[in-house]
């Protein structure tokens, strides 16, 4: 499990599981996870890289 903070309590963690990517708010433990395929997760890393969500 990786989790990230950028540093204003705004946390996530990320957890490989089998083939499925989980993702939830590192505050919230018990709330609503996000859950992902491999494919799905590498195509929106793909798109943080290329800036596809820059506001």
């Amino acid at each position: 499990m990786n989790s990230h903070s950028t540093g204003n309590g705004e946390c996530v963690e990320v957890a490989a599981l089998d083939r499925t990517i989980a993702v939830r708010d590192s505050k919230d433990r018990t709330g609503p996870v996000l859950a992902f395929t491999e494919r799905d997760w590498a195509s929106f890393i793909d798109g943080i890289k290329a800036g596809r969500f820059d506001l």
